[in-house]
């Protein structure tokens, strides 16, 4: 590891902790300081300025809970919206981890702590810390970035997407089908220290049960007919990388229980073989199925969602991301006019109120495809482009808004207000009433979902 240079901020009660930190990260780093509470953190925060906090969740008051910890976060955030903290905690559960990076800390590092894990876990956040200070919006997306967006709710995700990219957590993300979770995928890939490796997409809608294995672990040569040659599985193909398996919701029990060994005990074996190779991939999953659902059916394994969806990220639908609709359409008319060599049209008044105002059942893949077929029939008006679009038009997930297809006329307010309000209650359904879930969903902390239910008079 080279020198990261950073200044690191280290608040334990443990002296012990404090020097052997200090030992460890001082060949590596700029200038290390330490405290032995939380006391004087604010001060040091705002003149110290640290690159890195490393912050103990458990104090002399409560040795367990943590909340000293989250209060002690919630002050250095109010003080440095852009720090970087990392919880460091003897008391690890899937739980803390969770609520921890959802309160705003980029990793949760256990004790004891492998050397080298805390050293890369630091550089990973010196690198972070002066990649929010270089965007003055407090933004991570360069000119690389597809995911396309400046409404509130996309802001907010892109928010969640840099803090939980920095982490090794595995994620589930829900939306409906065109909505874009493979982008919000790729995003997450792309932030995160596994970018120079693989990013292996899988659709797990498309895997026979009988070819499961093969595909995801890999065979032998000769292991069953056809088997010429040894095959490497989609896994190998992800280690040290990103395994995004998409369309998650559609495993069988038998793939759901040899998905759940594979992450359990993060190792594979190829069909036909009796050796294991020993894997280390992170684990996206996307799915627009409601999985809660299919564990109180019986259909989706509960243990498999827990190892899933360490962290949740929702990716609203596109009618509910305002004008971020034309942000997508202009995308889409300048991609599709230069693939096929022809003229990007510019939207009058009048078209940009028809896309603000038709449903998009289809999300993101309709418009794509509406402005694909705009750019190769120009003369055609954009409403008739939609009416026919939406007659072939299958991605609708309620009869309500494939009755509503037929008309570019459907109008649904633009009032942010009244768009908030319409998304905590469609959150409230999806999670039964959970308001953990629900603030889950939506992206937001629990207090500010209270406050939003107050405001809205939705208790």
């Amino acid at each position: 590891m080279n020198e990261c240079k950073g200044k690191i901020l280290i608040v334990d009660d443990n002296e012990d902790v404090l020097l052997s930190l200090n030992m460890l990260l001082k060949p590596w780093v700029e200038a290390v300081r330490v405290l032995r509470s939380t006391e004087r953190v604010p001060e040091f925060v705002k003149n110290f300025k640290p690159d890195v906090i490393l912050l103990d969740m458990n104090f002399s008051k409560d040795a367990v809970s943590g909340e000293e910890g989250y209060a002690c976060l919630e002050k250095i955030l109010e003080i440095d919206p852009k720090a970087v903290v990392l919880f460091i905690t003897a008391f690890v559960d899937t739980e803390k981890t969770v609520r921890a990076i959802k309160a705003g800390a980029v990793d949760f590092i256990p004790k004891p702590w492998d050397k080298q894990r805390m050293l890369d876990a630091v550089h990973t956040g010196v690198d972070l810390r002066r990649s929010k200070l270089a965007d003055a919006n407090a933004k991570h997306y360069d000119d690389t970035s597809t995911f396309i967006g400046e409404s509130e709710s996309i802001r907010m995700l892109k928010e969640q997407i840099a803090r939980v990219a920095a982490t090794d957590a595995n994620v589930l993300i829900t939306g409906e089908n065109g909505s874009g979770k493979d982008v919000v995928a790729h995003e997450l890939h792309r932030l995160s220290a596994r970018n120079g490796k693989r990013m292996v997409s899988i659709d797990m809608g498309c895997i026979p049960e009988t070819l499961f294995e093969s595909e995801l672990f890999g065979h032998e040569k000769g292991a069953f007919t056809g088997a010429n040659a040894t095959k490497q599985g989609r896994v190998e193909e992800a280690d040290g990388g990103t395994l995004f398996l998409d369309e998650i919701g559609n495993l069988s029990p038998l793939m759901q229980q040899k998905l759940l060994t594979m992450i359990e005990k993060r190792e594979v074996s190829r069909v036909g073989s009796t050796k294991t190779h020993q894997i280390d991939v992170r684990i996206v999953a996307a799915t627009n199925a409601n999985l809660k659902a299919g564990v109180e059916a019986g259909t989706f394994r509960q243990d498999l969602l827990y190892r899933l969806n360490t962290i949740a990220l929702h990716l609203p639908p596109l009618r509910e991301r305002g004008e971020d609709i034309l942000l997508l359409a202009r995308h889409f008319m300048d991609h599709f006019a230069r693939k096929y060599k022809m003229n990007a049209k510019t939207f009058s008044p009048q078209e940009e109120q028809i896309l603000l105002s038709y449903r998009w059942p289809g999300n993101v893949r309709e418009l794509q495809h509406c402005m694909e077929r705009w750019v190769i029939d120009p003369k055609t008006p954009l409403c008739k482009i939609l009416q026919d679009g939406s007659e072939d038009d299958s991605t609708t997930n309620d009869t309500e808004e494939t009755e509503n297809t037929g008309s570019y006329q459907t109008h649904f307010s633009l009032n942010l207000e009244e768009l908030e309000r319409q998304a905590i209650m469609e959150a409230l359904k999806q999670s039964d009433g959970n308001l953990t879930q629900t603030a889950a969903l939506l992206g937001i902390t629990r207090y500010a979902l209270y406050r939003k239910i107050d405001k809205y008079g939705l208790s």
